[in-house]
């Protein structure tokens, strides 16, 4: 029995679902949780294609382009910078927004690695159902 307040910690030699980090902290699944986080809102998604397609900008002249505040696309761009999918940058008064491509990389090597994992896991499930076809009795 485990005392109050005490947690157990997880067995790191116990073996991991495919397509799992091995470690709950691992960086590149942190960072491919808060890309899907960050993209799972569709207003940020379209801040976003609007910095990819227009280059560097401000909130300003995003918010001219979508139904919402000023502060509410600065408060969409601020969630997207701590993704890692876009950078502020100051030029005099304003605050200029330019895409960046490393975070969307990382959420998409996870995707690629947990497509592939479960691919391997169908494989042998297609091949485990051929082979009870296969077998005489048909059990």
């Amino acid at each position: 029995m485990s005392r109050p307040g005490s947690a157990s910690a997880p067995d790191p030699a116990a073996p991991t679902a495919p397509g799992r980090s091995a470690a709950p902290d691992d960086p590149g699944e942190a960072r491919a949780g808060l890309v899907f986080a960050a993209l799972a809102d569709g207003t940020r998604r379209r801040l976003l294609r609007a910095v990819v397609d227009g280059g560097p900008t401000t909130a300003t002249a995003l918010s001219s382009e979508l139904p919402v505040t000023r502060q509410a696309v600065a408060k969409h761009l601020g969630v997207l910078r701590q993704a890692g999918l876009v950078r502020a940058q100051r030029c005099g008064r304003e605050t200029r927004y330019e895409a960046q491509t490393d975070s969307l990389r990382a959420a998409s090597v996870w995707l690629d690695q947990t497509g592939a994992a479960w691919d391997a896991r169908l494989a042998r499930l297609q091949a485990q159902l051929a082979g009870r076809r296969s077998s005489p009795d048909g059990a």
